[in-house]
């Protein structure tokens, strides 16, 4: 597989897991997931994980999956690279998997005392990452194996962390976010 077509098909395949964290912070709101609940003294997860913005993250991440599988075979002749199509359950995987690591990530920072937004070097970047590939893997491993093969992986890891260092610093200019990270 050429480097380009990795780079291709690490993206267009990600596609579903990466957008499902900016849907949810544009529908977030509502009720938090922990309830407002502590441990230690410190919330579960914090306001800033909801079952709305859960919810509509994955409904846009599977709904992306289904765009791009009507459009797979186009955009794959003109890059000239194997389509990727995505299967529901491995689209669901991807999506909700996206979500549930980022929501993992979260407890892991309420539980090293960092407070919402703080940054958490290198689990900011690839928390949603584990919990697509895990969870996806775990409802269709045959489709994940066939996709993320060892150079399609080594593309979605180094390019992962560039992608969110740019995305996050651009909606920091534009005011989108708080803070950078």
């Amino acid at each position: 597989m050429s480097l380009f077509s990795a780079i291709a098909t690490a993206l267009w395949a990600m596609l579903p897991a990466y957008v499902p964290n900016n849907a949810a912070v544009l529908a977030g709101g509502g009720r938090p997931i922990d309830g407002g609940r502590t441990w230690g003294g410190r919330r579960v997860l914090g306001d800033g994980k909801t079952w709305r913005g859960t919810a509509a993250g994955t409904v846009a991440g599977v709904a992306l999956a289904l765009l791009l599988n009507a459009g797979s075979d186009t955009i794959a002749d003109l890059l000239g690279v194997a389509p990727v199509e995505f299967p529901l359950p491995a689209a669901l995987g991807l999506a909700l998997g996206a979500m549930c690591g980022d929501i993992g990530a979260s407890f892991l920072k309420r539980r090293t005392g960092r407070e919402r937004g703080a940054p958490f070097p290198g689990l900011d970047q690839l928390d949603f990452v584990v919990g697509a590939l895990a969870l996806a893997a775990l409802l269709d491993f045959d489709w994940v194996a066939a996709t993320f093969t060892p150079s399609v992986l080594a593309v979605v890891l180094v390019a992962t962390p560039l992608l969110h260092v740019v995305t996050n610093g651009i909606a920091y200019v534009i005011g989108a976010k708080d803070e950078p990270w």
